[in-house]
């Protein structure tokens, strides 16, 4: 966390710069063309019928020419300042980043069987970006055959995303609709959602929209036991059509984050639906390995210098604990207090009739005897 402050604070200084030089810029650029303009105007009024310009005027026209000449010198000379103070963000980065990461890496990793689940799971999270011609791609360079049937619900969800994203509902509502069974069967609130935004939009159109927006309320009716009380709040809201809802105690419902919460929404139901993560595999592992990286190269290079490498072997585990954070906590953890082990499919967590919870092997060893001693004595202790 120091390094990155460190690095942070080297690279505020290079923005301020930069932001400073901005402003600078455009006073000095617009100074210097309001006094060429003012230089201008008094030549065409005083030139000679001649075509000579007086002694003063040739004066002037040189002290502009310097004034212009100091002015583009001086910003060049800031501009080299920028760039020193830039190649100071990569020093600061170079000295408290440790670069060489290969100490902490797996020799061997990415066989053929490995090398190929990678790219499946690359393939799968550029069809997720909607990134379909680099995902094709990837599956011509590494051999990899997808179906069809694969690509095709990514296809549809990216373009029901996209239109979201410039709201637009009635794609996202015609899927909705199709899939209400399912959606309904999982308790998700999408549908209902998306009607609502689209009631919403024909609130925002005035009395012009008012006999739509009632008609448009019979698609509520599905959801009348589930959401009662927003519905009320919504039909409530059509008695201030007329001032406007932006000017009615109802000016909660333009709130413009609901629209992002809508596609955050769309995105982990039509995940749920297909039996996806909401977040792509590989972006949920880069960030893990994120956070990790700073504490395995900090403990290889504190188990290099004890001369005790065999205690780390790369293979079975860590030889620390690394805390991800509670993001990435995805399944519950039992350990048993018996046998202090984590508790597998092949031995599961089993209650007791006092309460107590232990797996089943040490269950069976203690039924067996082999602890000699009692189950309260275990527990307890």
């Amino acid at each position: 966390m120091d390094q990155c402050v460190t690095v942070e604070r080297e690279l505020e200084k290079v923005l301020q710069k930069f932001a400073g030089y901005g402003q600078l810029c455009e006073r000095s650029l617009e100074e210097l063309i309001q006094y060429a303009g003012g230089l201008r105007r008094e030549i065409l009024q005083t030139e000679n019928q001649d075509g000579d310009l007086s002694g003063t005027i040739s004066l002037v026209m040189t002290q502009c020419c310097k004034r212009i000449k100091d002015t583009v010198q001086k910003l060049a000379s800031d501009h080299k300042d920028i760039h020193s103070s830039v190649s100071r963000v990569g020093k600061a980065i170079d000295k408290n980043f440790d670069s060489d990461i290969s100490s902490v890496g797996i020799d061997g990793c990415w066989q053929a069987d490995s090398q190929r689940i990678l790219n499946e799971v690359m393939v799968e999270h550029f069809f997720r970006q909607g990134m379909l011609d680099v995902a094709e791609e990837l599956c011509q360079e590494s051999g990899l055959s997808i179906d069809q049937s694969q690509k095709e619900p990514f296809v549809e969800l990216n373009r029901i995303l996209e239109a979201l994203k410039v709201r637009v509902l009635r794609p996202a509502l015609e899927w909705a609709v199709s899939n209400r069974e399912m959606l309904m069967a999982q308790n998700s609130s999408l549908e209902f959602k998306l009607h609502r935004l689209y009631f919403i939009s024909l609130l925002m159109g005035g009395t012009a929209n008012q006999r739509e927006a009632l008609q448009y309320a019979k698609n509520f009716q599905p959801f009348a036991l589930n959401h009662q009380k927003d519905i009320q709040v919504l039909m409530g809201s059509l008695v201030y059509l007329r001032q406007g809802i932006e000017n009615s105690p109802y000016v909660h419902l333009l709130d413009a984050n609901q629209w992002a919460d809508i596609c955050d929404i769309f995105t982990r139901d039509a995940c749920a639906l297909l039996g996806l993560s909401v977040e792509s595999p590989l972006s949920v592992s880069f960030s893990a390995g994120c956070v990790a990286l700073p504490a395995l190269i900090n403990i290889k290079a504190v188990i290099e210098q004890r001369q005790c490498t065999g205690v780390w072997n790369q293979k079975d585990e860590l030889p620390i604990e690394v805390d991800l954070g509670k993001k990435c906590w995805y399944h519950s953890i039992f350990a048993c207090p018996i046998l202090r082990q984590q508790t597998t499919d092949n031995n599961p967590p089993m209650k007791l009739v006092c309460g107590h919870i232990i797996s089943r092997d040490a269950l069976n060893k203690m039924f067996n005897g082999s602890k000699g001693r009692s189950l309260g004595e275990d527990l307890r202790s």
